[in-house]
């Protein structure tokens, strides 16, 4: 193994975590030495991986096993104490979405990162679709002016083809919420372009998940932006049978724009002063559980992100750093406390 090559393991195997290790495997400059979990291997659907195979995070902590990287792909409740146990033992680690449950649990992370002058890398995939960097240089550049209104709408569907009896979704304790699951990548998005908000108002509704899940499945949040321009956030899970949009609507002083289809992949509408629509390059598809689909695959930007500051940390920066994902947790936590 040449000395530049960045060893990874993985804990949690379920869809994400396998697709963290296909990107591994996949990249170049990484290399996969370990996958984790507490399920039977021969369950797992990973007999493509030949590599060690641990049955609980501390089994792999406490082996001899020399690795650079942990990649936290667990049910969200156990993400933050997970990812600080990686860092005590000598790891940098990626987090997938959402960082934690509460704003508490992000700044153990943070604090244990700062404290071992260890990395931490956020998974928020949403930010390396061409739609999202190209909105994000639009706001930067100032060439929308003001910001006046911006709405983002989440419509998919999560039925009792992803809730499944037994299974860590739906549990308050292990999922925390169809903000955290779901849609927090996309909260990511609307804080990355406009930063944080306020004077959050917010409904919550459970219209066909009641035997399903231990919270809510619709919400209608209105807030104001911190730097201007107000906002809201309308969001189901009860949309029958399959996805319907995922878009986030700009009306600015100089300019509208609309990003949509099921994944925020598609420019809809853009209409601004002066200025000419680029052709952007094509999004990668959704993720295909099958019976449900997900947001873009694009965990292989991830992989390639950790790969590249890990090697060149003095020219590359952390796509989503720790703060920015302590930041998502945050606004979450305040709209399921209403302020």
């Amino acid at each position: 193994m040449e000395c530049n090559t960045i060893r990874f393991a993985v804990v949690g195997c379920g869809h994400i975590g396998k697709r963290h290790a296909e990107m591994i495997t996949r990249d170049a400059g990484a290399k996969l030495v370990a996958l984790c979990d507490i399920r039977p291997k021969e369950e797992l659907g990973i007999e493509a991986y030949d590599v060690s195979f641990f049955s609980s995070l501390e089994e792999l902590l406490d082996s001899d096993l020399a690795f650079d990287v942990l990649n936290v792909c667990t049910p969200n409740g156990l993400h933050a104490e997970m990812a600080v146990r990686g860092m005590e033992t000598g790891h940098h680690v990626v987090v997938e979405k959402p960082m934690a449950l509460t704003k508490a649990d992000a700044e153990k992370i943070i604090s244990t990162s700062e404290k071992l002058d260890k990395k931490v890398f956020c998974v928020m995939q949403n930010r390396y679709s061409p739609p999202s960097v190209w909105l994000k240089d639009m706001v930067d550049s100032g060439r929308l002016g003001d910001i006046y209104l911006v709405q983002l709408n989440c419509y998919w569907n999560r039925d009792e083809r992803y809730y499944k009896p037994g299974g860590w979704h739906g549990d308050a304790r292990l999922d925390g919420g169809t903000l955290f699951t779901q849609f927090s990548h996309f909260i990511d998005i609307m804080y990355w372009l406009f930063g944080d908000i306020t004077n959050l108002q917010a409904r919550f509704a459970d219209f066909n998940h009641a035997g399903l899940t231990d919270f809510e499945d619709s919400g209608i949040i209105s807030f104001d932006f911190v730097n201007g321009g107000m906002g809201s956030l309308n969001y189901s899970t009860a949309v029958w049978n399959r996805n319907l949009e995922s878009s986030l609507t700009i009306v600015a002083e100089k300019g509208s724009i609309k990003v949509g289809g099921q994944y925020m992949n598609e420019v809809e509408y853009c209409h601004i002063q002066d200025y000419a629509m680029p052709i952007l390059a094509p999004t990668n598809p959704g993720n295909d559980y099958g019976p449900y689909k997900g947001s873009a695959q694009n965990h292989n930007f991830v992989i390639r992100n950790v790969v590249e500051v890990l090697t060149a940390p003095d020219t590359k920066a952390i796509t989503t750093g720790m703060h920015d994902g302590m930041k998502v947790v945050d606004i979450i936590e305040r709209v399921y406390m209403g302020r």
